[in-house]
């Protein structure tokens, strides 16, 4: 990557990427973000420069810059994706730690956050602007759908499929082979052994609904 990125979001996940993005040797140009209170502030040496929908620095996108949204609430996350998709017609970039393992026949997606220690093993694919935190393991043949986000040191098995929108709490177990539902959420340390549906949140050691 030659361009500059510009950070969707002030918030700790940005500082994160910021680390991320300084990892692989790109340079950040600064942060955008709808709270009109941090626009002027810095941080580290980053500027808050303004708001997500400023056309002053969205024309830079895709010509002088690149996007990257460090976002963890899932529908904003989803909103600021269509805003540079429909605006810009290109997608975020990824932000993926140099200190990560991913093997050559994985299929990453785009806009991705993923952190240092990250595993990702053969023949996993990942979908698109989903949120991998440190240590966490998405085995062999493991599918993440769109918008998934997998909390640090949680070990997704080999062949598991994550529905789109999940939300994956830190240090939790899904079993190989397991199938998660479209926006379910899985609370943190939980083992799931069987397969959770649409919608549903379930914790525990084994995991059941809550």
């Amino acid at each position: 990557m030659e361009n500059p990125v510009i950070i969707f979001g002030a918030s700790e996940l940005g500082r994160a990427a910021v680390e991320i993005f300084e990892s692989n040797d790109i340079i950040v140009y600064g942060f955008l973000d709808d709270k009109e209170e941090l626009h002027g502030q810095t941080i580290g040496e980053l500027a808050i420069l303004g708001h997500t929908e400023d056309d002053g620095f969205l024309k830079l996108i895709g010509k002088k810059c690149e996007a990257f949204i460090a976002v963890d609430d899932r529908p904003l996350r989803k909103g600021l994706v269509e805003l540079i998709k429909t605006r810009r017609k290109m997608m975020p970039v990824n932000a993926i730690h140099s200190n990560t393992e991913i093997a050559p026949s994985a299929h990453v997606g785009h806009g991705e956050f993923i952190n240092s220690g990250v595993v990702i093993g053969a023949n996993a694919r990942i979908g698109d602007h989903c949120i991998i935190h440190t240590n966490a393991t998405i085995d062999y043949s493991a599918k993440l759908g769109d918008l998934v986000q997998v909390g640090a040191g949680s070990v997704i098995g080999s062949e598991a499929e994550i529905g789109e929108n999940v939300f994956i709490g830190s240090g939790a177990t899904i079993v190989p082979g397991i199938k998660i539902g479209k926006n379910a959420r899985i609370g943190a340390g939980s083992v799931v052994v069987a397969n959770v549906e649409e919608g549903l949140t379930v914790f525990g050691n084994p995991a059941k609904a809550v």
